[in-house]
């Protein structure tokens, strides 16, 4: 038996959500995931109840991320959850001691086997960071401790390109599922053309990327990932969510691209604990 697994920031600015949310809806069914991870729900509308209803992901673990006098002003209330189409046999969540963020874990059992599934959306900042290093120290010590001879999967928006000190973190605890596939990172999972349509998306993300690269150059990234324990087999891990929509060519599901990955089910005695 195969277990599928899905990653997504949805993005909380609601601009537009009705449009987009067909597109996240038609594109994740396609994938028929047991286990999503989604960041960035915006806690006033439980963007992530809507999304667990039309996918029929009927168990829902959501954890609200707390206002700090870092978040900025234009940022709503939100926080992240995890859709799922089996029942949790137990859940958790860790304080990642800044920028009012979480992990969350759940495990759950596919095909006799149990997993533990993360999601998290961390450390925002530019480049590298002491911050996110410190947060990816954290969620790696806190998964193997809460372990119990169950294979990790750790999903989420890391905020982090592949070649900062955070991500190689990870990398030396954990297989990065999609280089694993393909033998690199995707060219880029963020951001998606979704953040240059109309002209105040545009010039935000134009003074965000001066803020952030000091250059006028769009950047452009992967910063989504799907880790997973180093002995846990693969069958499979493609980008997804990264189509617009067909009748306008601007309109993408998010401003990230999504990732899946399918893990054949392995023999539940086997020691897989990454």
């Amino acid at each position: 038996m195969t277990l599928t697994v899905a990653t997504i920031n949805i993005l909380f600015d609601l601009r537009e959500w009705e449009k987009r949310r067909t597109l996240l809806v038609q594109g994740l069914a396609a994938e028929n995931p047991d286990i999503i991870g989604i960041q960035e729900v915006n806690l006033a509308a439980r963007t992530d109840k809507w999304l667990a209803e039309q996918l029929n992901l009927p168990y829902v673990f959501f954890l609200p991320y707390r206002r700090t006098a870092e978040t900025p002003s234009f940022v709503p209330e939100y926080g992240a959850a995890i859709l799922s189409r089996h029942p949790f046999i137990r859940q958790d969540s860790l304080d990642l001691q800044s920028q009012g963020r979480f992990a969350q874990l759940v495990e759950i059992a596919v095909g006799g086997q149990s997993f533990l599934f993360c999601n998290g959306h961390y450390f925002w900042y530019p480049g590298p960071s002491q911050g996110r290093v410190q947060q990816v120290q954290l969620l790696c010590d806190w998964l193997l401790k809460s372990a119990d001879n169950q294979p990790i999967i750790a999903v989420g928006d890391f905020n982090g390109t592949p070649d900062t000190p955070a991500m190689m973190l990870m990398r030396e605890r954990f297989n990065s599922v999609y280089a694993t596939v393909h033998g690199e990172e995707p060219d880029y999972t963020c951001p998606t053309p979704l953040g240059r349509r109309g002209w105040k998306r545009w010039w935000k993300q134009v003074l965000l990327n001066l803020f952030a690269n000091r250059t006028l150059i769009p950047w452009r990234g992967t910063l989504d990932y799907i880790y997973a324990s180093p002995q846990l087999p693969i069958a499979d891990c493609r980008v997804i969510l990264n189509q617009p929509d067909s009748r306008d060519r601007s309109l993408y599901p998010s401003d990230h691209f999504g990732l899946v990955a399918r893990f054949p089910s392995p023999n539940a005695s086997q020691n897989i604990t990454g």
